[in-house]
């Protein structure tokens, strides 16, 4: 099967993890602060925290912007569920902001009404998590004017977009945003195998995002409420966890970071070359900003159920069964039972239940041959 995602190792990777394995350190050593710089010199951010994936990563963001009891969050319903559950996490609550039919991102206009409708009845959200999904960037513009606006924090939920532009700068620098999220996993567009990290450029929200990933523990003696015993004594000053970065994962991402910029390119070839074969087809393709530049995690379509004689369900069975690993991004929030148990229901956000109904993601990779695409190509007019 030819999947929708996958990793690339190259043996410079390999050869970086084993001679972790040969040092002195397999934890807490010189490689994550390595990969914290690189990462944060490379997008242009002050400050960047490693961890062991990005949902700790939303955690500890949340936690870091004081969110808690009696909060609200709010984000899109089109995301993997660590967006909307970082909130809960926190102890606060959770709305949505329906998406923009072209870019299937959080729809600024639809934040604005819904932002002034929340100012009336007294519950404003504390932080909005802006997703960019598939790796095109949400009109964080638009968005931080809001925010200035009604007082809300943003996090960037960068997880698809690392490699990605924002009005000509890397995502992630932290321009429009108080923090922004990137994701490590084998499918997304650089890998740690699993592993996440934090970036900001307020000096004391990387101080307690740091403390609060390992434990709420800290050496520095600046921020003891006494003197140090001796040299061997710490204090916890928070309630923090273990979300810490592995020497062997930041190897690998030190490595991959080499190639980045060329991961990113070789998807927007790969995407070229998927608009110009599915144009004559029955299927939407996904929009790209002129003045962005996404990262293409995924490359999403959407099928015009009105000039076809199958279902949705019927065409993306047909791919599987052609061995075409396609798959769905994602199934709206709200309608997930555990959100319906807090009074969410179907028809609240009909934007992205449209979208639901009609999304594919189709394979996209660094490795993905032109022969393979073809395949999937050919699967998909088969499919229609």
């Amino acid at each position: 099967m030819i999947p929708y995602g996958r990793q690339d190792i190259t043996q410079a990777d390999v050869d970086a993890v084993l001679a972790v394995l040969n040092s002195d350190f397999l934890t807490q050593g010189p490689m994550v602060p390595r990969f914290e710089q690189k990462v944060a010199a490379h997008v242009g951010a002050r400050h960047a925290l490693a961890v062991n994936s990005a949902t700790s990563a939303l955690h500890i963001a949340c936690l870091a912007l004081g969110l808690g009891q009696g909060d609200w969050l709010w984000t899109t319903p089109i995301t993997f569920v660590a967006s909307a559950n970082c909130g809960l996490y926190c102890g606060a609550q959770v709305d949505f902001v329906d998406i923009d039919p072209r870019t299937y991102n959080l729809c600024p206009q639809s934040l604005a009404a819904k932002l002034e409708i929340a100012e009336r009845e007294g519950r404003l959200p504390k932080v909005l998590v802006a997703v960019h999904l598939c790796g095109q960037p949400c009109d964080m513009a638009a968005i931080h004017s809001l925010a200035r606006r009604y007082g809300f924090r943003i996090i960037e939920d960068a997880s698809h977009a690392i490699g990605g532009k924002y009005r000509g700068e890397y995502i992630g620098n932290g321009r429009y945003s108080d923090i922004t999220v990137f994701s490590f996993h084998p499918v997304k567009i650089i890998t740690t195998a699993e592993g996440g990290m934090t970036l900001t450029n307020d000096e004391e929200l990387a101080h307690r995002m740091n403390l609060l990933r390992s434990h709420g523990i800290t050496r520095d003696a600046a921020h003891m409420t006494h003197e140090p015993d001796g040299p061997w004594y710490y204090q916890q000053i928070d309630l923090g966890f273990n979300y810490r970065m592995t020497e062997l994962q930041a190897a690998l991402g030190i490595s991959q970071m080499d190639r980045l910029d060329d991961y990113v390119a070789r998807r927007h070839q790969l995407a070229r070359r998927y608009d110009e074969v599915l144009a004559d087809l029955p299927v939407i393709t996904p929009w790209q900003h002129p003045d962005n530049y996404s990262g293409l995690h995924l490359y999403v379509i959407r099928l015009q159920l009105e000039k076809i004689s199958k279902t949705h369900r019927e065409v993306f069975e047909t791919l599987r069964a052609q061995d075409i690993g396609v798959n769905l991004h994602y199934i709206p929030l709200h309608t997930q039972p555990y959100y319906q148990e807090m009074g969410f229901k179907v028809g609240d956000f009909p934007e992205a239940e449209r979208y639901y109904r009609e999304a594919i993601s189709l394979p996209l990779f660094p490795a993905f041959t032109a022969a393979q695409q073809e395949l999937v190509v050919e699967a998909l007019k088969n499919s229609l």
